[in-house]
């Protein structure tokens, strides 16, 4: 019996050093100084916490909306307007980080708490309200939701860039998205399974309450982090008379012709991406008839094949760099939505959802490390912002655009022209974007 107990205990110790050594990316971090152990591990918790709840709402939001009576182009015009609401709020987003300050604030209360807030009313608006009224207050809560953590945007990704260590972003983020993974995984098709089982609307309902509940916790593990630089930015930080507003930071863009090829890439990268991104789903359920479960357990392959490639690319990111690793996974990830153009029966998604998984867990983690290495240390708030505004817009225009395509020439429509759009951003990524010199 006492050997059995020493067992055990020693078997407890054993995966409390494990999960210890995985929150902080593995070895590289042990020298590191404690604050920074400290801030990797909360974040680490954050992340896990995030995935687990976020991953519900980011599966089954849009069919929640549709099961509440909406259209495909409602679908349609809430991804649009989620993305200009977003690009109007992300210049406000960086001027509060660098005029205030206090960027986990920021983070906490807009992302963390505002943002999960809004779910957990999307969960309770069928109680109160029914019809037309009930579609479009689902519509703008979802859109309020977006906002309210897209203004926090700049301030995570400045505060992130402070708080991983550049030496071990690749190593650290690909740990880190490999749990997100299992997380968003797990609950994901438990969510599934009770949406199935209790019925719309109310399964979703549930999940959203969920989804509501796991945040929390994120957004209390993200409020144990310690900013290193919570004062706003310093005066001799920024040009003299420079304001933060649009016109001011698309011409600054177009000073830094690195970050400008970039962001070109992007915008019609994004743009194609949401040609066909907000109609997957619908898809599935109005041509395929797929059930909630089965939805569930395609995100659940979906995430397995991406947190297996990310493990195993974050041990290379680090060496052969962001850009590599981007423009690899860029060129085959066309691949996918033309294969969608050819899908008439739904166990055919499966696999073209582990090659997509792997895929975007690749590209993913290379393009979030080429942004950090791509934007000034000082700024990295503002052009962290910079970039999401023209990403926005570019999804937005290609919700829009997309969701009119859907109407005219049905969804294999969008999936083509997606496929063509991707294609052509990657080989212009290949041309126009230039390695970076680490520093």
């Amino acid at each position: 019996m006492l050997k059995l107990k020493i067992n055990s205990g020693a078997g407890f110790d054993h995966l409390r050093r494990f999960f210890a050594h995985l929150s902080t990316g593995g070895d590289w971090a042990i020298s590191l100084p404690a604050e920074t152990r400290h801030n990797l591990k909360w974040f680490f918790s954050d992340s896990l916490f995030s995935s687990a709840g976020d991953g519900i709402a980011a599966t089954y939001l849009s069919i929640y909306i549709l099961a509440l009576g909406a259209t495909g182009a409602q679908i349609g015009l809430l991804s649009s307007l989620s993305g200009l609401m977003a690009a109007v709020v992300m210049i406000p987003g960086a001027w509060l980080v660098e005029r205030v300050g206090r960027r986990k604030d920021i983070t906490v209360w807009s992302g963390g708490g505002l943002a999960r807030l809004c779910l957990l009313l999307l969960a309770l608006l069928p109680l109160g309200v029914t019809g037309n009224t009930l579609i479009y207050l689902a519509i703008g809560l979802s859109i309020c939701r977006d906002s309210f953590s897209n203004l926090a945007y700049p301030a995570w990704m400045s505060l992130v860039g402070d708080i991983v260590p550049l030496e071990g972003r690749g190593r650290y983020f690909g740990s880190r998205n490999f749990v997100m993974g299992v997380a968003g995984m797990a609950t994901t098709i438990v969510a599934g399974e009770l949406i199935t089982r209790i019925g719309s609307p109310a399964g979703y309902q549930v999940a959203l309450g969920v989804a509501f509940s796991v945040g929390m916790i994120s957004t209390y593990s993200f409020f144990r982090i310690r900013d290193p630089h919570p004062q706003p930015i310093r005066k001799e930080q920024v040009t003299p008379g420079e304001k933060v507003s649009l016109p001011a930071m698309l011409h600054e863009m177009f000073r830094q012709p690195g970050f400008l090829a970039l962001s070109f890439t992007a915008v019609l990268w994004n743009f194609s991406l949401n040609l066909a991104g907000p109609f997957f789903n619908v898809f599935m359920v109005r041509e395929l008839h797929v059930t909630p479960t089965l939805i569930g357990i395609n995100s659940v392959v979906t995430t397995i094949a991406g947190m297996l490639a990310q493990l195993a690319a974050g041990r290379y990111a680090d060496r052969i760099g962001s850009r590599r690793l981007q423009l690899f996974s860029g060129l085959f990830i066309p691949i996918l939505p033309l294969y969608w153009v050819f899908i008439n029966a739904d166990w055919q998604i499966i696999p073209i959802n582990i090659l997509g998984g792997a895929l975007w867990g690749v590209y993913s983690l290379a393009s979030f490390n080429l942004l950090l290495e791509m934007t000034p240390v000082e700024q990295r708030a503002r052009y962290s912002a910079l970039f999401q505004v023209v990403v926005t817009v570019a999804l937005s225009i290609g919700a829009a655009t997309g969701g009119g395509m859907v109407t005219l020439w049905g969804y294999r429509s969008v999936f083509l022209g997606s496929a063509i759009g991707r294609f052509s951003s990657a080989l212009l990524f290949a041309w126009l974007v230039k390695p970076q010199k680490k520093g």
